[in-house]
């Protein structure tokens, strides 16, 4: 595998790395993708609203359906949480988008999920598959070990049901 020379390419490669990580049930890689609090910093300053600003407050998480889980440890918790109840999961990306500024980076794509929870007590078959259609706005950060994540905000798409055309031709 080659080396990537661009930063839109580092940033693919994390990007997928992150993908990856989840479809293994790989907690410690996916751990290591989070963007974590420089250690050089002198000490947490005061945000606006009086309370402690940093980079473990920064890291942010929202999957479908959740509210906005913030610091790294709850982020962390989450995944560990879907990693112990998800017994198969597979992403295929659409619509990659990345852009680049700096030291931050903006990734969105489509999340084609197909996923299956875990396998009925009296078999050792996978529970029913589901697919769900959600579209992910991923943030990564440069730092001296490579693109981090930062942020990622997840929402379903939700599915058309076709009312519309219906009420187009009842009159």
């Amino acid at each position: 595998m080659s080396t990537p020379r661009t930063d839109v390419e580092q940033v693919e490669r994390a990007n997928t790395a992150y993908y990856e990580a989840m479809e293994r049930g790989d907690f410690e890689e996916l751990s290591s993708l989070w963007l974590t609090p420089d250690p050089s910093d002198d000490g947490p300053e005061d945000g606006p609203d009086g309370e402690d600003e940093d980079t473990e407050a920064a890291v942010s998480c929202v999957h479908p359906g959740w509210p906005v889980l913030s610091g790294r440890g709850e982020v962390l918790r989450s995944y560990a949480l879907i990693m112990a109840n998800t017994e198969y999961i597979q992403f295929f990306l659409t619509d990659v988008r990345v852009s680049v500024a700096a030291d931050t980076a903006l990734v969105t794509c489509t999340e084609n999920i197909l996923s299956g929870g875990p396998a009925p007590e009296d078999s050792d078959e996978l529970g029913p598959l589901v697919g769900q259609l959600v579209v992910a706005t991923n943030v990564f950060r440069r730092t001296a070990d490579g693109w981090k994540l930062w942020s990622h905000h997840a929402s379903p798409v939700l599915a058309e049901s076709g009312e519309e055309d219906d009420e187009d031709t009842a009159g």
